[in-house]
């Protein structure tokens, strides 16, 4: 199972999210999931101010489509981003989750 979950790494199909419509080309993938870490976003999605994350997030939420993001504790994107994290941590579709296992563990959970 551990290869096939790696096949949901962004990386491994050179997904990256660094524009607003990037989700739909994530969604086109022909993927049923995805997993992020930092090297795969854009820091600026993280400047909350601008609302790049939240149009992301919901239209991977509208479309139903499973996304982790891998953000360790000590990310460096400030106290909203902390609390954002926090609470995306039991989303059930946009899940923000603090290691790669626990990330693979997720997505193999959410498409059974």
């Amino acid at each position: 199972m551990e290869t096939s979950v790696n096949n949901f790494l962004a990386s491994q199909h050179k997904l990256k999210l660094t524009h607003v419509e990037d989700p739909i080309t994530v969604m086109e993938s022909g993927m049923s999931g995805m997993i992020f870490t930092l090297d795969d976003i854009d820091e600026k999605f993280f400047d909350l101010k601008n609302g790049i994350l939240g149009e992301t997030f919901q239209k991977f939420v509208n479309y139903r489509f499973p996304v982790a993001i891998v953000l360790p504790a000590d990310h460096g994107f400030g106290l909203r981003v902390t609390e954002l994290a926090r609470e995306h941590a039991r989303h059930d579709v946009v899940r923000f989750c603090k290691t790669m296992e626990e990330a693979k563990a997720w997505m193999i959970k959410v498409l059974g």
